[in-house]
């Protein structure tokens, strides 16, 4: 059984822990605020059940089983053949996690970072052993949405990024490499222009966030949950990609040299697309329809998996 050290047991935390118990590693598990670890063994317990309700997961109080706090993250990652860094979102502290990191983990064990947009060389070009680190992005919930996106620094080893695709395909993830360096990665990026677009179109007064959010979840999105923009434009013209860009590049010019508008993310422009959306859902009301998002995901990654490969 190998062992993964996850750092931090927030919602990202949680959800990594639960991928890598299921697929049968022991999992040790740390946070520096005080409780934090202890309140995080239930939410794993109730999405491990969930999981395994849609057959996502053989066993899962065997999982769950094989999630233990560590009492410091030197406990933690003490045999540890995989790091997995969840910590807060600014520079600062992850310099400060990947160098406490770096002096404790075992000079061969990789650490990855999830971080969402800050590019690894960021915080590692001071380490002795920047050559065994890298960003290992996941997409909100994790455990649901198998992506992940390898960045590393120009520093990087190969072998590191290869065998971190070796490990996320281990235990059931669908890893890309990133091929250099950029901010954001490429998930984050695609998913700011489109939120971009969309924002517009709503403060502009084209469209309501409601029927926006229909042309996504009932278009663009149907056809993304099993393929994705190249396959799509490939099959939307007889003569595939080239065939596709040939008979819409004009529309496509004519999109791309419209000028920039205002930003879209202006307070004021943020606060009228709140209105519009109908204001903010209590704390409560977002958890439930998260969860509802859980079991609706959960449900298409079975079904996912129960079909065919494209031929």
């Amino acid at each position: 059984m190998q062992k993964v050290a996850i750092v931090g047991s927030g919602l990202i935390g949680q959800a990594w822990a639960m991928i890598f118990a299921r697929a049968g590693w022991s999992v040790a598990l740390t946070d520096p605020a005080p409780g934090a670890v202890a309140a995080a063994l239930a939410p794993c317990r109730s999405g491990l059940e969930m999981l395994a309700s849609h057959g996502l997961c053989d066993d899962a109080a065997a999982a769950h089983q094989r999630i233990a706090p560590a009492a410091s993250l030197a406990d933690a990652v003490s045999g540890a053949t995989f790091v997995q860094e969840n910590g807060p979102e600014r520079l600062e502290a992850k310099q400060e996690i990947f160098a406490e990191l770096d002096q404790r983990a075992a000079p061969d064990v990789i650490l990855a970072s999830s971080t969402s947009a800050i590019q690894c060389s960021l915080f590692t070009k001071d380490l002795a052993g920047r050559a065994r680190c890298l960003v290992a992005h996941p997409v909100n919930p994790p455990h649901l949405v198998p992506i992940v996106e390898l960045s590393g620094a120009p520093w990087t080893a190969p072998e590191t990024i290869a065998r971190a695709r070796t490990i996320f395909e281990g235990i059931g993830q669908v890893p890309i490499t990133v091929l250099k360096e950029i901010e954001g990665f490429i998930l984050n990026r695609l998913q700011t222009a489109l939120l971009g677009e969309a924002f517009k179109l709503v403060e502009e007064g084209y469209v309501s966030p409601q029927d926006l959010d229909k042309t996504v979840q009932d278009g663009l999105g149907l056809r993304w949950s099993f393929i994705g923009p190249f396959q799509t434009i490939e099959l939307n013209a007889p003569g595939g990609i080239a065939d596709y860009c040939a008979r819409y590049s004009p529309f496509f010019r004519r999109f791309a040299a419209e000028p920039a508008p205002v930003s879209v993310w202006d307070e004021a422009n943020t606060a009228r697309a709140v209105e519009a959306w109908g204001g903010t859902p209590s704390r409560e009301e977002i958890a439930r329809k998260s969860r509802w998002r859980d079991a609706r995901l959960a449900a298409l990654v079975a079904h996912k998996k129960s079909q065919p490969p494209a031929e």
